[in-house]
């Protein structure tokens, strides 16, 4: 397995949001019977999934996107490859990703998910035409590990009901039968 996920409490914060931090409220070193912590952080932080609420009002949110989108089989690759790929539902971007309206507007014709190692995939345009179309986006992933090619993905959001967005711990596994380079 490949962790492709940020971790949370050192993870780049989009500019604007809520940086994530925690806070210890009981401690067995105090005498507590437990270690008990509480969170705060934007649905947005580190490794996430958008819902198509978070750009499109009375949109899916995260906790009613399609779960079948975001288990599968994936390509991971530069951006300079990804309109040349062979056929997969699932593309992962490594290194800048600097998506455009019509180049959105292609993927979301093609795949059922769209990951990036940015923290957003690109502007209001983009997002929009993603997830319209209920593309999964993922961003804020963490592909330096994995080698282009052919993977396994599991990337499952928090299910936070009624949220735009929700964390994300995503791994790759590489399929027994599958050679890892295309």
């Amino acid at each position: 397995m490949i962790d492709i996920s940020q971790e949370l409490f050192t993870c780049a914060v989009y500019p604007g949001d809520t940086s994530p931090s925690r806070r210890r409220v009981q401690s067995i070193g105090k005498g507590d019977a437990c270690n008990l912590t509480d969170l705060t952080l934007c649905a947005h932080n580190g490794t996430h999934l958008d819902a198509p609420l978070h750009f499109i009002e009375g949109g899916k949110s995260v906790d009613e996107v399609e779960l079948s989108r975001l288990i599968g089989e994936c390509l991971v690759c530069s951006y300079a490859q990804a309109c040349t790929l062979p056929e997969t539902s699932r593309l992962l971007i490594r290194g800048d990703c600097p998506l455009d309206e019509e180049t959105a507007k292609k993927f979301a014709a093609k795949y059922l998910l769209v990951g990036c190692e940015s923290q957003s995939v690109g502007d209001e345009k983009v997002h929009l035409a993603l997830l319209s179309a209920e593309v999964a986006v993922l961003e804020g992933l963490r592909l330096g590990a994995a080698e282009d090619g052919r993977y396994e993905l599991i990337a499952l959001p928090l299910k936070l009901g009624a949220c735009d967005g929700a964390p994300v711990r995503a791994v790759l596994r590489k399929p027994d039968n599958v050679s890892v380079k295309f």
